[in-house]
């Protein structure tokens, strides 16, 4: 096991384990770090929590200092850089006519390298902009081409559900999004309605994923043929999974048909094994993703 602290440089972030190095560190608190851009100033959201040494990338490095009143004046100074140095760059960008749509700036802590993020269609030979930008700000220039999720997540907004993006306020990493699950929550499957601002699969369907796959399991499948506890036979017509309510066209003994709801545990059918669902559900994900990008003209999924 190791002691260590977890730091984030951003808003909803990656965190990065650090080595305490024997200051008093608290959740909360700000430290100076090196990292592999160079020292930074963080956030401590992890307070001092012993961790296994297979979760733990190495080298773990200490901290160098807990942050000071003028390292916070720093930090601060650099904050109001990075809006000038963005303005800045869009004006090169202009000036090169380069087909870019610039998404942020930020300074390390040293001052020792200006990044700046960026969405574009394709690749973009920026390689005139950053000597331009170099001749201006006289240090490092790094331009790093991100993704249309990366981008919503740097900027924010608010999604359908009328709340803040969870990756903007707390998604530390992108979950892997497919079209099986929001099938497997019985959504729409309107691109509209599955869709995120960022045009990929909303992030939300991962969330219920796990209660619905435990949900769906002590269901029959749509069509699936059932016993019910009064001893009639019938097809299933549909399924709410959240009240475990199965309605079933029944046949009755003058060989009439009427549909009647029951709850799972009344009804006996054959479980279908968990593979057998899940090979059902992609093949059906492939064909209906196939259908949806084709109408929509994009891919749905990630696109780094």
């Amino acid at each position: 096991m190791v002691n260590v602290i977890g730091v984030r440089f951003r808003r909803a972030g990656k965190v990065y384990f650090f080595d305490p190095a024997g200051y008093d560190i608290k959740q909360g608190d700000n430290v100076i770090v090196e990292t592999a851009r160079g020292i930074e100033y963080g956030s401590v959201v992890l307070g001092p929590r012993d961790v296994e040494d297979d979760k733990i990338i190495q080298p773990l490095k200490p901290v160098i200092r807990q942050a000071t009143d003028e390292d916070i004046a720093v930090e601060k100074r650099n904050k109001e850089k990075e809006k000038e140095a963005f303005q800045i760059c869009l004006e090169k960008i202009k000036k090169h006519g380069l087909e870019m749509k610039l998404i942020d700036c930020e300074y390390t802590f040293d001052n020792n390298k200006v990044l700046f993020y960026f969405t574009a269609d394709g690749r973009i030979d920026f390689r005139e902009l950053v000597k331009d930008l170099a001749s201006v700000f006289k240090t490092r220039i790094e331009l790093r081409q991100i993704g249309v999720r990366d981008e919503t997540k740097i900027v924010g907004g608010i999604g359908i559900c009328g709340r803040p993006l969870c990756c903007h306020t707390h998604l530390s990493e992108f979950a892997p999004v497919s079209i099986k699950m929001a099938k497997e929550q019985n959504l729409s499957l309107n691109p509209t309605k599955i869709s995120g601002v960022c045009g990929r699969l909303m992030c939300c369907l991962k969330h219920e994923e796990e209660a619905y796959e435990e949900l769906n399991s002590k269901l029959p499948g749509m069509g699936d043929f059932v016993t019910t506890k009064d001893n009639l036979k019938g097809e299933v017509q549909s399924v709410s999974v959240l009240k475990q309510l199965v309605k079933v066209i029944v046949t009755l003994e003058n060989d009439e048909k009427e549909v009647r709801e029951y709850k799972v545990e009344d009804l006996r059918f054959k479980q279908r094994r968990r593979k057998e669902r899940t090979a059902s559900l992609e093949d059906e994900e492939l064909r209906v993703l196939e259908l949806l990008e084709k109408k929509e003209g994009k891919s749905l999924l990630d696109d780094e």
